[in-house]
């Protein structure tokens, strides 16, 4: 009788379980006020609406500063060619070198919505300092006076440089943190909600461009033809927005907790290994050390199962003959669980894949340096009507918002029925079609260069600085093919380093792939500047004089798609032998 009370209680509590996953999110989220998410009031597409347009406004404001900035520093502060493309690859760098700091207080201490909210104010603070220094006449940089163009005064330069290092520190917490809550809001545990969140991923990128669409066309056009005060203050008004669009839709949201410092824990494993590196690892993997309950040791994490690679960090999980005896399993300097360790273990596998993001990016800075440099030297105008040349970039964020829809609506559901997985391609072919893509890019820049300067030979203007008669609209191509190839790439590292990331280090995982963009804008200032140095050897005028007549911007071009070409090959290796991580 016993017996079947037991199996009766068992089978009740089953029930319960399964009815509790389907009232409640099972991923260990939770609602504004701290209780379990319950599904039908939470997340899912209901709160999304407000994550995406926070996103369109605030990346309006991003783009709204960095479509043009390389103009505004050569025409109002009056740096050359080299100089000005070298100050904006390094602080949109910085702009994806903070993250890290924004992810690791969420992932920490803060939560994603709490960071998100204090850098959004940091944020918004430097959007208006930089339209004060360009508006109030006692900022703003003297204008020239025929060929003579006053330096700015350190004062001048203080306030300009402080607005735009604030604006770089405030998007340290909205950048990793925007797309992971915004994933958030789907549970990870509802194989339905998990479809739905690749979906998520595209119609998010699918906002950023939106808001960049608007920048690249009308702020442009504005800071070109109206004010610089002006073209920066419409940004710094959506900044605004988008704060208050985010806090709207906080009764909807869903939130996870945050699991304490991730380096704490990756360097525990460490010292625990070491530790223990006279010990051997046994072959039954279950009898390395493990927490028994459902959940793992961490706040906002699932247990991870073990992997057979990198068998030295597993010895922080091997129980010593005086642990074993004393029962003293507390201390996670000594003793690490096996969730833990593999933490470690994924984020060491995904750097290979990581670092070969980091070409893709310095391609994708040249769309708002060399590209608009390159434009600058062609025919702008259509009738009596001038086209900013930084305005073409208007071009590859059409191309994104063409292609997300046929992507996700069209090209998914033919991939899926080939190949079977819920999203058409894994993220690391998605990723390695984008990297390819985007050496054709600047093979395409390049073919587009030689015929500038052929032009350019052939009317005699090789030794004038002015624009050769052929019309801008030859860079249509590249910036087209640059947005398709960010399409795969970019949304593939959405969802690659938020699927393939422990549960408690997603916001980190996110400022990482963001990483690869500071990198590729350091790698690209630091090619140009190599660049100039050996170019220029002997009095040369160099592959990318001020004056690009006499110059061979062509030659970088070729560079950047053999190196993109190099990359990729790079990449196809590295992600064939990619292990993916697997949830207990």
């Amino acid at each position: 009788m016993s017996s079947v009370e037991d199996d009766r209680s068992i089978l009740e509590e089953g029930l319960l379980q399964n009815e509790d996953r389907r009232l409640y999110s099972g991923d260990g989220s939770v609602d504004i006020k701290g209780r379990p998410a319950f599904k039908q009031n939470t997340g899912n597409w209901k709160a999304c609406p407000f994550i995406l347009s926070t996103e369109c406004c605030e990346k309006l404001a991003y783009y709204g500063i960095a479509a043009n900035l390389v103009s505004y520093l050569t025409h109002k502060l009056h740096e050359g060619n080299i100089s000005a493309a070298r100050n904006v690859t390094i602080w949109q760098g910085t702009c994806y070198l903070t993250p890290l700091i924004g992810a690791f207080l969420a992932d920490a201490y803060w939560g994603r919505y709490w960071t998100i909210a204090v850098f959004s104010a940091i944020y918004f603070i430097g959007m208006c300092t930089l339209s004060l220094s360009a508006s109030i006449p006692a900022l703003k940089p003297t204008e020239c006076v025929g060929s003579i163009c006053p330096s700015p005064t350190p004062a001048q330069y203080a306030v300009f440089f402080f607005g735009l290092y604030l604006i770089a520190l405030g998007t340290g917490g909205i950048k990793p943190c925007v797309s992971s809550f915004g994933a958030d809001q789907f549970d990870d545990t509802d194989p339905r909600e998990r479809i739905r969140k690749g979906s998520f991923f595209n119609w998010f990128y699918f906002s950023i461009n939106i808001g960049a669409l608007v920048s690249s066309s009308f702020i442009v056009w504005v800071q070109d033809n109206a004010s610089w005060g002006l073209g920066f203050g419409i940004p710094a008004l959506f900044m605004g927005i988008a704060i208050a669009s985010f806090f709207s839709g906080s009764p909807l949201y869903r939130f996870q907790k945050p699991g304490g410092s991730p380096l704490t824990r990756m360097c525990q494993v460490l010292i625990a290994s070491f530790r223990k590196r006279n010990l051997n690892v046994p072959d039954d993997c279950t009898l390395l050390y493990e927490i028994q309950d459902k959940n793992s040791a961490f706040e906002g994490s699932r247990k991870l199962e073990h992997s057979n690679e990198l068998k030295c960090l597993d010895k922080a999980a091997v129980l010593s003959a005086a642990e074993t005896k004393s029962g003293d399993v507390i201390n996670p300097w000594r003793l690490c669980t096996v969730t833990q360790v593999e933490e470690l273990k994924i984020l060491i596998r995904m750097f290979p894949i990581w670092a070969t993001g980091i070409v893709f990016s310095a391609v994708y800075a040249q769309m708002s340096t060399m590209f608009v440099e390159q434009g600058m030297m062609m025919d702008t105008t259509i009738g009596s009507f001038t086209i900013p040349p930084a305005s073409l970039s208007t071009f590859d964020v059409i191309s994104v918002i063409f292609w997300v829809p046929i992507y996700d609506r069209v090209i998914v559901p033919i991939a899926r029925t080939y190949t079977g997985k819920g999203r058409g391609f894994s993220e690391l072919q998605r990723m390695g079609i984008g990297l390819f893509i985007s050496a054709l890019c600047m093979s395409t820049a390049a073919v587009v260069e030689i015929k500038r300067l052929q032009l350019a030979r052939e009317l005699g203007l090789t030794d004038q600085e002015v624009a050769v008669q052929l019309s801008i609209f030859w860079q249509i191509p590249q910036y087209f093919l640059l947005g398709l190839a960010e399409i795969f790439t970019f949304i593939g590292q959405f969802e690659f380093f938020y699927d393939q990331s422990p549960d408690a280090m997603r916001s980190l995982c996110s400022a990482l792939s963001l990483l690869t963009n500071s990198l590729g804008n350091y790698l690209s200032s630091f090619i140009l500047t190599i660049v100039n140095y050996f170019t220029t050897e002997g009095g040369k005028p160099g592959w990318i004089p001020d004056n690009l007549n006499e110059g061979h911007l062509d030659y970088f071009f070729w560079l950047l798609a053999g190196l993109s070409f190099l990359n990729m090959m790079v990449y196809v290796f590295c992600a064939k032998r990619y292990k993916q991580k697997k949830v207990s």
